[in-house]
């Protein structure tokens, strides 16, 4: 079932979640690795992509080893907390029950706040997915995490994780998807509109990719609009899908912005998919 989408919000999980989230990797750090060299400048891009209606925000504790869900807290802070949707994850290496308990707290901690929706990043090959959701419905029932759900899993993998729970169930993925990464539309997209849950794009830009492609710059001068704003706004047209750029500047956080509150026409949202078919 498709949720409820206006060009702004999608009326999901949590009430609404905004149709552009923003992204945290490569923001506080890298692998495991903290940098604090640009935290004002982060927390600041954050900050203003909140102001413009991004209120969905994507970390991990892999990020920068935790500094990126730091920097998220500090953010986040003068806002009304109901109004945002924080999601984390945790890394295979702590798929173990005790592990994700404590991982979850500790990102709790460094978030200074609980979680709207908690991750398991990658499939874990040494430890029974079982075992994983266990501890999610243990931190559930906590208070710890609101929601719970998979990244970078494909369909068997989700249904093997939704069949190990006895109260709750997956109600997100979280795996790579653009115009020029389209896999997940053969499988794992039908399968989370068929059934109701959130689907979020990472790498929705491919790294600056789209900026300069002729294309989308043609249709984006018939709305006034750049190329990136028109690539994300197809995004936005897809059911129960949420694209999360990367917030690592205010001039591009302004930017994405910018591709909510309206909507291509039919006609170019078509052409726009089958263009990048051909690709």
């Amino acid at each position: 079932m498709p949720l409820s989408k206006d060009t702004k919000y999608i009326k999901s999980i949590n009430g609404k979640v905004s149709v552009i989230g923003m992204g945290t990797w490569g923001m506080g750090g890298g692998f495991w690795s903290p940098d604090y060299s640009n935290d004002e400048g982060w927390v600041k891009a954050l900050r203003r992509g909140i102001e413009l209606g991004m209120t969905l925000i994507d970390t991990a504790e892999m990020y920068g080893g935790g500094h990126a869900e730091e920097l998220v807290g500090k953010a986040i802070k003068g806002f009304p907390r109901e109004e945002l949707f924080i999601v984390t994850k945790v890394w295979p290496n702590h798929a173990r029950y005790d592990d994700v308990i404590r991982s979850a707290r500790a990102s709790r901690e460094r978030l200074g706040t609980y979680i709207d929706l908690y991750l398991l990043h990658w499939p874990a090959t040494d430890v029974p997915i079982c075992e994983t959701m266990k501890a999610f419905e243990k931190l559930i029932d906590d208070g710890v995490v609101r929601f719970v759900g998979l990244s970078n899993f494909d369909v068997e993998g989700i249904e093997r994780a939704r069949q190990c729970f006895s109260k709750y169930d997956i109600v997100a993925v979280e795996n790579r998807y653009s115009l020029l990464h389209r896999v997940d539309e053969a499988s794992v997209i039908p399968y989370v509109q068929r059934n109701g849950m959130l689907y979020l794009a990472y790498t929705p830009l491919e790294k600056g990719e789209f900026a300069r492609n002729e294309f989308l710059g043609s249709i984006g001068r018939k709305y006034g609009k750049t190329a990136i704003q028109v690539v994300l706004n197809w995004y936005v047209g897809i059911d129960n899908l949420v694209p999360i750029p990367k917030a690592g500047k205010v001039e591009h956080v302004e930017e994405n912005a910018g591709a909510m509150g309206w909507r291509l026409s039919k006609e170019d949202w078509d052409a726009i998919s089958t263009h990048f078919r051909r690709v």
